[in-house]
């Protein structure tokens, strides 16, 4: 999680088009990060700034050794007992773990005396070692001009601060035109394509880019479709052939195709199958993103030697090297997707929408990323003498699939007014034994239901108000996990929200004015692990319309 502050987004865009025949558009995105910073590893560097973690655990292990362990002892905690059996020749140290686990019950209160005073003198300046400093108590002189100058450097290697520096760039430029040829059952040839350019410019606080490295990444795409109405437009049939190609990628095919029957009229049946890529993002190639527990990194030319987490803690249990093992982790590729989806939609008395849709997706080389340890062993003991975390981009070793349905009622009534709701069920399902984080963040299942007008024309004794409307909409969604990175992974709870808007139209002024709030109640909630919680959030706008000019 970041602060933001002097954020700034830029983006330019010019289209030509004519409605139904062809458009050309094209667009640019800049932005700059200002004085945006990494709140967490500026906590962990002013930690480092007054005293070394390993020196802090050295002088908190020594007090609680020397004071604290003879008061415990002296109370009753359990000790281990070391025996020798002759009959295997081997040490055997046994210990009360029950009893050890109801001491920590019964002298709990002991215990965070005893933490405390151990902390005090962690926190202050160790005479045996010069360098270091009291704890920086917030507020004080001391610790406003270490977190100044942290903040204000970079996150790179150079400067070894926390700052963000991101001056990075997207260039966009897509069209598409439409061919209406004159065969009767063919009622249209649609043709179009894109390209897009990524000028990251990090200076190696987020990417690669350190030193002199450059990074540019460009991607193009081509399409074209055919669509038919058959036995007098009972039918929709439609076909669509894609080619995707990013320049660290080979040139991929895709096809898409969809059917529509209309048994009668305001009744349709659909069914389609389509396939597609998703190109790793820059952050899955390029990324080199230091969180302090953890370096985030892309993964364009693989990672040899990752050991799972599993197997460090395998190792720890034991410090036993055997137990550690070792995995590579192949560089990152496109994933691909097929999906089928079946739906149906009606409507009922006049007055009732129905929507209904089922979908299953089956993913291959599902992007998601690994998470382990970079570890160097002393070989005279096997003790650990080097460690980093990762967390690494990669693809699924295995199939992944999705599934879920939806169903969506609209019921519209008294000329002005609509009921509607909807309920959506999503589940994804991955091999246990795959190593991948997913990374799915979808809950499975969330509904909400809303009331609205429009056009409405009010009478309050002599006056009368026109062109009024609103909408009240209440939100459900399940609880789900969240998988970011290794400190930001867990469940995000249930929430509810309620949403409310006012609007008013002004015909003679061509004017719309709105009046609304999400969140109204202010029901403060996680939508994401480890982020902020979110209240309400209040609105009022104008829009004129120059087409009605």
């Amino acid at each position: 999680r970041f602060s933001l502050k002097d954020i700034r987004f830029f983006q330019n865009r010019i289209e030509f088009r004519k409605k139904d025949k062809f458009f050309l558009r094209a667009y640019s995105t800049n932005e700059n990060a200002g004085n945006s910073y990494d709140p967490y590893f500026t906590a962990l560097k002013l930690q480092e700034e007054a005293k070394d973690n390993n020196i802090w655990s050295l002088n908190y292990s020594s007090y609680w050794n020397n004071n604290i362990r003879p008061k415990a002892t002296a109370l009753g905690f359990p000790q281990p007992v070391v025996t020798f059996d002759p009959m295997t020749g081997q040490v055997v140290i046994t210990f009360d773990q029950e009893g050890a686990d109801q001491w920590l019950v019964d002298y709990q209160d002991s215990l965070f005396v005893w933490h405390a005073q151990s902390q005090a003198i962690a926190n202050q300046a160790s005479p045996a070692n010069p360098s270091t400093k009291p704890f920086l108590e917030p507020g004080s002189p001391e610790f406003e001009e270490a977190f100044n100058r942290i903040t204000s450097a970079k996150s790179n290697e150079e400067e070894g601060g926390t700052r963000f520096f991101d001056r990075s760039a997207l260039y966009h430029v897509a069209g598409e035109y439409v061919f209406t040829p004159a065969v009767p059952t063919l009622q249209k040839i649609v043709v179009g394509g894109s390209g897009r350019l990524y000028v990251p410019d990090s200076d190696g606080t987020i990417f690669t880019d350190t030193a002199d490295v450059t990074i540019t990444n460009h991607e193009f795409g081509a399409y074209a479709g055919l669509e038919f109405n058959l036995m007098d437009d009972r039918f929709r049939i439609n076909g669509t052939g894609r080619v995707d190609k990013n320049e660290n990628y080979d040139l991929i095919p895709t096809v898409a195709a969809s059917l529509v029957w209309k048994p009668r009229p305001n009744n349709y049946f659909r069914l389609s199958y389509s396939s597609a890529i998703r190109n790793p993002t820059l952050t899955d190639q390029y990324l080199n993103l230091n969180v302090g527990p953890a370096i985030l990194i892309g993964n364009l030319m693989g990672f040899d030697s990752l050991v799972p987490l599993e197997c460090f803690d395998d190792y720890r249990d034991g410090l036993n090297p055997d137990a550690l093992c070792y995995i590579d982790v192949a560089p990152v590729k496109p994933e691909k997707v097929s999906a089928f989806e079946v739906g149906y939609r009606t409507t009922l008395f006049n007055s009732l929408y129905v929507d209904a849709g089922y979908y299953y997706n089956r993913y291959r080389d599902f992007l998601g990323f690994n998470i382990g340890a970079d570890v160097e062993l002393n070989p005279a003991n096997g003790l650990i003498e080097d460690l980093q975390i990762y967390r690494v981009s990669a693809n699924s070793d295995s199939t992944v699939t999705s599934q879920g349905l939806s169903i969506g009622l609209n019921y519209y009534f008294a000329d002005y007014y609509q009921l509607s709701g909807n309920y959506s069920w999503n589940k994804l399902i991955s091999d246990v034994d795959d190593p991948i984080v997913p990374a799915f963040n979808t809950p499975e299942h969330k509904f909400n239901i809303g009331l609205s007008g429009r056009n409405i024309t009010m009478k309050l004794g002599n006056l009368v108000l026109r062109n009024w409307g609103f909408s009240i909409n209440y939100k459900w969604i399940d609880e789900f996990l969240f998988e970011g990175s290794p400190q930001f992974t867990g469940i995000v709870e249930s929430y509810t929200l309620l949403d409310a808007q006012l609007n008013y139209n002004h015909k003679k002024w061509h004017t719309t004015f709105k009046l609304g709030a999400s969140n109204l109640l202010n029901s403060k909630n996680f939508q994401t692990y480890g982020g902020p919680r979110i209240g309400r959030l209040a609105y009022f706008s104008i829009t004129y319309d120059f087409k009605k000019l």
